[in-house]
């Protein structure tokens, strides 16, 4: 298990955390061997017919009875030892307002919630097959809406929705307040029981776990909103991959976790992650952030690594993407999700926040929620 450092900022391998050196090198300025630009113009034409695409296919393996149905554990010891350790992870989540758990670590944990074998191999080819994005012409990616319904004790597919994100929720961007559309998440990984027992491990940090409210969200609801999205940064000779080209920032919901999927070609002082109090200025370049105000930082290093964070009590920044051999492209795969409440009347997203079922790819399964006194 591994959280996030707090109070000095060194080297530790058992948290896969940074050291002094690659930390330091996140606040240098951009290496003049990358020629930076961030305009993708040229991809805008590709996106229309990308978000038209007609669903894979499901293979065999993937019929709706093979997917992951968590309530079948409830006879199984290797479960209750698997709630258990969740348990004391969740507690530490709600100390510290952000937790990074190693991948070796997750797999276990992942399993007792019912994940088959065969599925961890196909989750890490998964972003092979990513659309262009909209506005980024150094990302790859694909997303789709997911309800965490707390009524009927499931997790549904929610139909295609355009997205958004507003400097009123603390994202400063050249998209900012833009509505984009992306390409869908499909059958490959919906329907993959790592990533439906990923959902069901993320309902134990935010299930009956109060944060700073955000404006104009309903948090008299019962149900959750997750926006998936699976994406692809790279760089190579004409692009610099930024995990987070609008520095310091928020994700404009409740809580938001980040799992990577694979990396290749990267450098030791890539896509650090860097966790920042909400007093830092929304937007600031992180060779420009206070370091009295880095309350911690961890790097996705290895398959299945997971950080999560209270996307309303702590602002994030990441470092680029670099590559080790600068003649070949570098990648970082990732799975991020997004959750907060509906949105109510006046937010920006409230025309675009349906809860309707996805007809064209459903999906649903249970999940499994402990009885917690609230913290």
């Amino acid at each position: 298990m591994a959280i996030f450092l707090r109070s000095s900022i060194r080297f530790n391998s058992t948290l896969g955390c940074c050291g002094r050196g690659s930390l330091k090198a996140a606040f240098q300025a951009p290496r003049s061997s990358i020629r930076l630009y961030h305009g993708a113009a040229a991809r805008k034409a590709a996106v229309a017919a990308a978000v038209q695409s007609s669903p894979t296919p499901i293979p065999p393996f993937m019929e709706a009875k093979s997917q992951l149905n968590v309530l079948q554990r409830l006879h199984d010891p290797a479960f209750y030892e698997g709630i258990a350790k969740l348990m004391d992870l969740r507690r530490k989540y709600i100390e510290d307002r952000s937790i990074f758990i190693r991948g070796e670590d997750m797999i276990p944990l992942l399993k007792a919630l019912g994940v088959k074998d065969s599925d961890f191999a196909p989750l890490k080819l998964v972003s092979d097959h990513l659309g262009v994005d909209p506005t980024l012409n150094y990302r790859e990616i694909k997303n789709g809406r997911f309800c965490f319904d707390f009524d009927t004790q499931s997790i549904r597919r929610l139909e295609k929705q355009p997205f958004t994100l507003s400097v009123g929720e603390e994202f400063r961007r050249h998209d900012s307040g833009k509505i984009r559309e992306f390409e869908e998440v499909d059958n490959d990984l919906q329907l993959n029981t790592v990533l439906q027992a990923l959902m069901v491990f993320k309902v134990f940090f935010f299930a009956g776990v109060p944060t700073a409210p955000r404006d104009l969200l309903d948090y008299s609801s019962n149900k959750f909103i997750c926006t998936l999205f699976n994406t692809r940064t790279f760089t190579d000779r004409n692009v610099l991959g930024e995990p987070a080209l609008e520095g310091v920032h928020t994700d404009g919901v409740d809580h938001t976790m980040t799992t990577l999927l694979g990396s290749n070609n990267m450098t030791s002082d890539s896509a650090i992650t860097l966790m920042h109090d909400m007093r830092e200025v929304t937007g600031s370049r992180l060779n420009n952030s206070q370091p009295a105000l880095i309350k911690g930082h961890c790097q996705h290093r290895n398959f299945l690594d997971t950080m999560i964070i209270a996307d309303t009590e702590r602002k994030h920044s990441l470092t680029p993407v670099y590559a080790q051999d600068e003649a070949k492209r570098a990648t970082r795969d990732m799975l991020i999700f997004f959750t907060r409440r509906p949105t109510l009347p006046g937010h920006v997203s409230y025309n675009i926040d349906s809860t309707n079922s996805h007809t064209r790819l459903p999906m649903e399964i249970p999940m499994w929620v402990p009885q917690t006194p609230a913290p």
